[in-house]
């Protein structure tokens, strides 16, 4: 029998497709940004000054939506050298709203513009063909919008961003509103199992309290899942984001804590720049306990960065991943050539996962021409 060229050109592309479908079904990819800071401006930005955060968002939106059709690098990397594909979700990092130090503009209007264009602006779509998720934890100037800061702010406390996140990553049975919304039991708290590894998101920093909160989600997990944390603060986290000392004065110019987590900071009286060597401690010896966290993602001091996190002690191991701002990247504030966000690639079967910075805005004159990768880390979660 003869086969015409139309049917093997037909049963090549059909086999492609099926080794395709089988490249991508134990791979699960996310995109991590964080401190998107609407409300603040980019000195420079293609070739522009004075560039709004509302701008500049788009712009990489923009460039995300581009990722399916990227080849990844050949890095030795889950999924080295092919397409990067799908993506199941984009996660934020917090401080989406910039603090509303005047002149700087109101949460809720930064809300808005965030909603534009993470919301409305993202056309990924999953390994399953459906709408990419969106996942977020706050970030401090989220968190100070909605309970007041030590400079004057206006409106004086705005909490339409926390009440939003609360309402679209807690579903509660009630929504909140900005008029009930209670910082203090109002926590982000939330976990999701997905293809077999434990995501935590929470709310700034693993404190005292929060880890309450994650001793109880943790039981409900196998000490042979893996687990990986997404918050805003880095693992030492900042003294003054501790609640102050002198808890009779709360926020105050004087003492400049911002009591954002609910631990009372204890490694000096009123050294908002301080050591938080007793508060790591505390941290350092829940990891010793749930030796199944393998990696932590964060934002706040913004530049992409893999290391190890080993504790004030030097007695834990904890793989660490730090990613830029759009807005306020410590290096890529200065060059945007260097702006990026983070492609996180896992294989649900060998349990590897790959950490790639993905640098956005390299040919800020041709930006169709812009993205390349930067440097990646591949660790085994189990």
């Amino acid at each position: 029998m003869r086969y015409s060229s139309f049917f093997f050109l037909f049963l090549l592309l059909n086999l492609n497709s099926k080794a395709q479908s089988t490249n991508q079904k134990n791979i699960l990819q996310f995109v991590f940004t964080s401190d998107a800071h609407y409300g603040i401006k980019r000195k420079t930005f293609r070739n522009d000054t004075a560039v709004d955060g509302h701008t500049v968002n788009a712009a990489m939106i923009k460039e995300m939506n581009t990722l399916p059709g990227i080849q990844l690098p050949v890095d030795g990397g889950v999924s080295a050298g092919k397409l990067a594909g799908p993506v199941d979700y984009v996660i934020e990092g917090g401080d989406i709203a910039n603090r509303m130090e005047i002149p700087d503009q109101s949460d809720a209007k930064s809300w808005r513009q965030f909603c534009s264009d993470y919301m409305n602006g993202l056309t990924l779509t999953d390994h399953y063909g459906k709408k990419t998720r969106l996942l977020i934890v706050p970030g401090n100037h989220d968190i100070t919008n909605a309970i007041g800061f030590y400079k004057p702010m206006k409106p004086k406390v705005d909490p339409t961003s926390m009440v939003a996140i609360y309402n679209l990553m807690m579903k509660p049975a009630k929504m909140l509103t900005t008029k009930n919304y209670d910082y203090k039991k109002d926590k982000i708290n939330y976990s999701k199992n997905i293809d077999g590894i434990h995501f935590m998101f929470i709310t700034l920093w693993p404190d005292s309290s929060e880890r309450i909160w994650m001793e109880k989600d943790l039981k409900s997990v196998s000490p042979k899942t893996p687990v990986i944390l997404f918050t805003h603060d880095q693992p030492e986290c900042e003294a003054k984001h501790f609640t102050n000392p002198d808890k009779a004065r709360g926020i105050n110019a004087n003492d400049r804590f911002e009591d954002l987590v609910d631990e009372v900071y204890k490694d000096g009286t009123k050294a908002v720049a301080g050591k938080t060597d007793i508060e790591q401690r505390g941290w350092a010896s829940f990891l010793k306990m749930h030796p199944n966290i393998k990696a932590y993602f964060h934002g706040n001091e913004n530049f992409n960065e893999y290391y190890v996190y080993k504790g004030p002690d030097n007695d834990v191991a904890l793989n660490t991943f730090r990613v830029d701002s759009p807005m306020k990247g410590d290096s890529s504030r200065a060059d945007e050539t260097k702006l990026s966000f983070q492609v996180i690639t896992i294989d649900t079967k060998t349990f590897n996962m790959t950490v790639r910075d993905c640098l956005w805005n390299t040919n800020p004159e041709h930006p169709e021409k812009s993205i390349r990768w930067g440097e990646s880390k591949t660790i085994k979660l189990r």
